[in-house]
C-alpha cells in the first residue's frame, strides 16, 4: 500500500454518561494529519450518527478507509457499520483485540424489552468476524464494502507494529485526552 494512503480511525473514552469519540486520520507512513471529536450516550444508540458526523466533520475525501475500535462502544452503544459505510462511501473495518463469543449474554444481562431488542437487531446485521494475524498478535476483523482479502491487507498496511492499526492507537489516545480535558471543564 501507498505510504499516502489515509485512513480514519474512531476510537472512544468515557467516564460518565457522555463517551468522547475521536477520529484520527492518519496515512500510511504514520503521519497523523487530522483530527475531529463528537460525543454519544453511553448506553444509548447514537454512536453510529457520531461516526458519520466525524467523517463529515473532516471533510475529507483523501481518506480512504473507515476503521472503528469494535461495534460495541460507550457500553454497548452498538454501531451499525453498514450505515457507516452507506453514509461514508468508504469501506469500514471494525477491529478488536480479543476472541469472544459474542455479545447476546451481555447485552441480556444489561438490557431488556425495546433496549435489547434494538442492540440485537443491529449487531445481527454485521459481518461476522475474521481472525487475522499481524506480526505476532491475533486481531478481529469485520468489515463492510471491501473483501477480505483487501481488509486484511489494509490492517497489515495499517498496523507497523504492536498488533494495534495505527489509526485506532492514535484515535484511541486522542480521545482520552479529549475525555480528560472534558472532564476538567
Amino acid at each position: 500500500m501507498k505510504s499516502g494512503v489515509r485512513a480514519l480511525g474512531v476510537a472512544e473514552s468515557y467516564r460518565g454518561d457522555r463517551s468522547t469519540l475521536a477520529g484520527a486520520v492518519v496515512r500510511a507512513d504514520r503521519v497523523a494529519d487530522g483530527f475531529a471529536y463528537r460525543t454519544c450516550t453511553v448506553g444509548g444508540l447514537d454512536a453510529t450518527d457520531a461516526i458519520v458526523d466525524l467523517f463529515s466533520d473532516l471533510d475529507r475525501e483523501d481518506v480512504r478507509y473507515v476503521f472503528v475500535a469494535g461495534v460495541a462502544l460507550a457500553w454497548y452503544n452498538v454501531v451499525d457499520l453498514r450505515r457507516v459505510h452507506e453514509a461514508t462511501g468508504r469501506p469500514v473495518l471494525s477491529v478488536t483485540f480479543e476472541g469472544s463469543s459474542g455479545l447476546a449474554e451481555a447485552f441480556a444481562a444489561e438490557f431488556e424489552g425495546e433496549r435489547l431488542a434494538e442492540r440485537e437487531a443491529i449487531f445481527e446485521r454485521q459481518p461476522p468476524r475474521e481472525r487475522i494475524s499481524v506480526d505476532d498478535h491475533g486481531l478481529f476483523v469485520r468489515s463492510v464494502g471491501v473483501d477480505s482479502s483487501e481488509a486484511r491487507d489494509a490492517v497489515r498496511a495499517f498496523t507497523p507494529e504492536g498488533g494495534r492499526p495505527e489509526p485506532l492507537r492514535v484515535a484511541r489516545l486522542a480521545a482520552r485526552a479529549a475525555d480528560g480535558l472534558r472532564r476538567r471543564e
